[in-house]
C-alpha cells in the first residue's frame, strides 16, 4: 500500500495484525468479505512471534506468550490453520527443601508416581485426595464454560446453569479463591501450587476481594475444556505465521509499517487513518476491529480512557548449553523443567511478596516459573544446537507490579533478575549461570523484559498481558451480544481487553467476525 493516498472502500479495516486480528480477518476473508489488515510493526503476531534474540545463535524462541491453552480447536479447523501443539508428559515440579533435606514436588508421568509425588512430601494420601476432587471439579467447569468462548456471551444465570454446581460456582465465582484454597488444602507448597494460576499477569492476593484472581484462575484452568497448557510447536510465531498465511490466501490484504493514527466514524462507515514511513493515507470502511488495547482504542475515537492498566510480570529468555542439576537427588532435570518449574511459590511466600510489592518494594524472595519448550519441540533449535544438547528456559516472574520499574527501569530489571535468578540457584547444584549460552559476541544468552518494555515494545497499557483486568466470561452492562462491541455501532473491539479476551486464544478474533457476519 502506498501513502498519500485515500483507499477503495473495504468492508472491514482490523487496527493490528496480532493474533486475534489475524484470526478475525481470515474468517471474514473467508466469507468473502474485502479486509485490510494495517500492522505498525515491520512484521504481524503482536505478542505471539518467534525470534532469534540472541546474536549469530540459531535458536527461534517465543519471546513474549509462550504456551497455549485457551486457542480452540474450533479456530483451527474452520481456518485450516497449519498449526500443531504437543502435550508435555510432566505438568509441573517444585522443589522444596523440607526437614533440611531437598525434595520437591512432582505432577505428571501417570497417576501413580504423582500419586506417589505427593505422599513423599506430605506423608500421606490427603493432599492428593483433595488435589483430585479440586481438579475434577475444575475439569468439569471447563468442560461446560470453555464451548461458551465463541458463542454469544451467555447471561451469568444461563452460564450458572449450565455449570449445574453450586459449590463450583461459589468457589470459582463468588468467593475469594484463597478460601477454598485453605479449605481444601492444608500443606503450604501445595496450596501455593494451586494459587499460580491465580496470578499469572494479575497483581492480586489470594483473599482480594475484587476477585481479580479468580478471574485468572478460571482461564487458566478451562482451555480446551481440560485446563492444559501445551507447547506450540515451532514456536508461538508458528500459530501467527500460519495465521497470516490463512489470511492472504483467502484474500486478506496485510500492510505492515502503517500506524493506525484516528478513526473517525459515524456507526455506518468510517476512516482509519495511518502514517508510514513514506507519509500519510486513509483507508475507508463499513467496519473497523480494533485488535489492539481499550486505552489505544479511546486514543484512536478520541473516547475517554478507561481505568489504567497495570502488569505485574518479569519475562526472562535463556538459552543453556545444558539443563543444571538438581538438588533434590530424585528430580531428574529433563521431567522438573519439561513441566512447571515453580520458584518460591509456596502459599506463604505468595503472600509476602504480594504484601512486599504493595508496599513498594521488590520482593525479596521473587516468586516465578520456568519451562523448557525444547524438551517437548526441540525445532526450535538449529540442528547444531539441538545435537549438542542445548536447551531453552523462559522465566514468568509473578508480583512484581510496573510501578516498581517507574524510578529506575533498567536498574530495576537488573536487580529482580538477579534475586530471580537467585531463587532458582538455591535449589541447583550448580549454578544456572555455568549452564548459560554465550552468543557471537560472548554475551551470556539471557533477556528480561519488565512490564514497561512490555509497554514500550508491544504497546500493551503498563506492559498489561491481558491489557486490563479479565473479565467474567458472561455478560455484564455494556458487554454487547459478543463481547466486542464499542460505544461506535461499526467499531469493535477485537484484542485482549474484549469481553474473554487475554491469553493466546483467538477468541476476540473469531468473536469480532462472527459479530460482523451477522450484519445486514
Amino acid at each position: 500500500m502506498s501513502a498519500n493516498e485515500t483507499t477503495r472502500a473495504y468492508d472491514t479495516v482490523i487496527v493490528g495484525g496480532g493474533h486475534n486480528g489475524l484470526v478475525a480477518a481470515a474468517y471474514l476473508a473467508r466469507a468473502g468479505r474485502s479486509v485490510l489488515v494495517l500492522e505498525r510493526l515491520d512484521h504481524t503476531g503482536g505478542a505471539a512471534v518467534s525470534t532469534r534474540p540472541f546474536a549469530g545463535v540459531d535458536a527461534r524462541l517465543s519471546r513474549y506468550s509462550y504456551l497455549v491453552s485457551l486457542l480452540p480447536r474450533k479456530i483451527v479447523r474452520d481456518l485450516g490453520l497449519d498449526f500443531r501443539v504437543r502435550a508435555r508428559t510432566i505438568s509441573s515440579y517444585t522443589p522444596v527443601e523440607r526437614a533440611g533435606r531437598p525434595t520437591g514436588l512432582l505432577v505428571g508421568g501417570g497417576e501413580q508416581r504423582t500419586r506417589e509425588a505427593f505422599a513423599r512430601l506430605t506423608g500421606g494420601d490427603r493432599e492428593y485426595r483433595a488435589w483430585q476432587r479440586f481438579y475434577g471439579m475444575t475439569g468439569r467447569v471447563a468442560q461446560r464454560v470453555f464451548p461458551t468462548l465463541t458463542e454469544p456471551l451467555p447471561t451469568r444465570d444461563a452460564l450458572r446453569r449450565r455449570i449445574d454446581d453450586e459449590t463450583a460456582w461459589r468457589t470459582l465465582f463468588e468467593e475469594p479463591l484463597g478460601v477454598a484454597v485453605e479449605r481444601t488444602f492444608a500443606d503450604d507448597l501445595v496450596r501455593g501450587v494451586v494459587l499460580t494460576d491465580a496470578l499469572i499477569g494479575t497483581f492480586a492476593d489470594a483473599h482480594d476481594p475484587a476477585l481479580d484472581q479468580n478471574r485468572c484462575f478460571l482461564y487458566h484452568v478451562i482451555g480446551g475444556g481440560t485446563g492444559a497448557w501445551d507447547v506450540p510447536v515451532g514456536g508461538m510465531g508458528a500459530l501467527t505465521d500460519a495465521l497470516a498465511a490463512a489470511a492472504r490466501s483467502a484474500g486478506a490484504r496485510i500492510a505492515t509499517g502503517h500506524e493506525v493514527v484516528r478513526i473517525d466514524t459515524d456507526g455506518r462507515t468510517a476512516e482509519v487513518a495511518y502514517r508510514t514511513a513514506g507519509g500519510e493515507g486513509v483507508a475507508a470502511a463499513r467496519h473497523v476491529l480494533v485488535n489492539a488495547s481499550p486505552a489505544e482504542l479511546a486514543v484512536l475515537t478520541g473516547d475517554p480512557a478507561p481505568e489504567p492498566a497495570e502488569g505485574a510480570q518479569l519475562k526472562v529468555n535463556m538459552l543453556l548449553t545444558r539443563l543444571p542439576r538438581l538438588r533434590d537427588p530424585d528430580a531428574d532435570p529433563r521431567e522438573a523443567f519439561a513441566g512447571t518449574f515453580h520458584i518460591a511459590e509456596g502459599y506463604r511466600q505468595l503472600a509476602t511478596a504480594h504484601a512486599q510489592a504493595a508496599a513498594g518494594e521488590l520482593p525479596a524472595a521473587p516468586p516465578s516459573e520456568i519451562y523448557c519448550h525444547s524438551l517437548t519441540d526441540p525445532t526450535i533449535l538449529g540442528a547444531d544446537l539441538a545435537e549438542r544438547g542445548y536447551q531453552t528456559l523462559t522465566l514468568f516472574g509473578l508480583h512484581t507490579p510496573a510501578r516498581l520499574f517507574d524510578r529506575d527501569n533498567d536498574a530495576v530489571r537488573e536487580e529482580l533478575l538477579e534475586s530471580t535468578l537467585a531463587q532458582l540457584d538455591a535449589h541447583l547444584a550448580e549454578p544456572l549461570a555455568d549452564c548459560l549460552a554465550r552468543d557471537a559476541d560472548g554475551r551470556p544468552c539471557i533477556e528480561a523484559k519488565t512490564p514497561l518494555d512490555l509497554e514500550r515494545d508491544l504497546r500493551l497499557p503498563g506492559g498489561n498481558i491481558f491489557h486490563r483486568a479479565l473479565s467474567w466470561p458472561y455478560a455484564q452492562d455494556g458487554s454487547g451480544r459478543w463481547g466486542v462491541e464499542t460505544r461506535h455501532a461499526n467499531v469493535l473491539l477485537c484484542g485482549a481487553g474484549a469481553v474473554r479476551g487475554g491469553g493466546v486464544s483467538g477468541v476476540p478474533g473469531h468473536n469480532a467476525a462472527m459479530a460482523v457476519l451477522e450484519r445486514p
